[in-house]
């Protein structure tokens, strides 16, 4: 005692316990529920499987007991990919994990915004419920499809696509930023202002909203003067879209044609899509991807 009381003078052994345990506590953890998505470090030992009725189950392996902080990251292609989150939060609660945060780039659902027929979800909301549900200290999102995402989600941060779209177009000196829709008009502005004022080129198209057929695409520029239009958007599914406006732009003499994507899914496939488009860039959000068709940029090459 006398040693302890020269070393550390009047502190006292509760005082002395504290620092040392603090001192010992990791400040941050991650746990990476997809094994081919890691956006910021490796993940903590688990094991994950489904039972035989169709039950997600999650072991922890690691011991987290110095442990006050983890965050998970994942990317929900199903609702096992959903559910497998909902038990991974239960049990680092078990594990009396105080902080726990999601790293969520692809939001399920978000294109599901509103109903447009009878009988239809919302689903976007019914899974931003559930999120919700949680208690999370911080729920990331990267380039949501609408501003109804973070509107529904608590304890949000939203991650824009301006360094993605940079990245993307470094190597171009003079091109267009192309908005296919209204929706995406909404938010190229900002990246265009980010990049320093790249000129936009607004577009459009009609859907039809029983059967989601595409027609009616629109440039709203008479002369492209053979410059290389840029089309970004937050995601690509089957690329009809895409396909009926690079026919349009051609139209309107474009030059070069990019498409740059936050999410790909590529449902169809690229093979059509690589007919018309000169590039086609998209990151790792949704899924990892051997396409030759398409250049695939790390989320952690990007995000801060």
């Amino acid at each position: 005692m006398f040693f302890l009381h020269k070393l550390f003078g009047n502190i006292n052994l509760n005082q002395l316990y504290l620092c040392h345990h603090y001192a010992n506590k990791e400040i941050m953890k991650y746990l990476n529920l997809d094994n081919q998505f890691e956006p910021f470090e490796k993940s903590i030992a688990f094991t994950a499987f489904v039972f035989n009725g169709g039950e997600p189950h999650i072991k922890i392996e690691t011991d987290l007991t110095d442990v006050d902080e983890i965050t998970i990251t994942t990317r929900i292609k199903s609702f096992n990919d959903m559910g497998l989150l909902l038990i991974a939060v239960d049990a680092l609660r078990r594990m009396h994990v105080k902080t726990i945060n999601l790293f969520l780039p692809y939001f399920p659902g978000a294109r599901q915004d509103r109903v447009m027929v009878g009988g239809e979800s919302l689903t976007v909301k019914v899974y931003a419920n559930l999120i919700n549900a949680l208690n999370l200290n911080k729920v990331t999102v990267y380039d949501p499809h609408s501003e109804v995402t973070p509107a529904l989600l608590e304890n949000v941060v939203v991650q824009s696509n301006n360094s993605f779209v940079k990245h993307a177009t470094k190597n171009l000196e003079e091109y267009y930023l192309v908005a296919p829709d209204g929706g995406a008009l909404k938010k190229i502005y900002k990246t265009a202002q980010y990049l320093g004022g790249v000129a936009v080129v607004e577009c459009g198209k009609t859907r039809d909203v029983d059967t989601g057929k595409l027609s009616g695409f629109k440039v709203y520029h008479e002369d492209l003067k053979g410059k290389t239009c840029v089309v970004t958007d937050d995601i690509c599914d089957g690329g009809g879209t895409f396909l009926g406006l690079a026919t349009e732009l051609k139209k309107h003499n474009a030059g070069k044609l990019l498409l740059v994507v936050s999410h790909g899914i590529f449902s169809k496939g690229s093979d059509e899509l690589a007919k018309v488009y000169d590039d086609i860039i998209s990151t790792d959000s949704f899924s990892t991807l051997d396409d030759k068709n398409i250049k695939q940029i790390a989320l952690k090459n990007i995000i801060k």
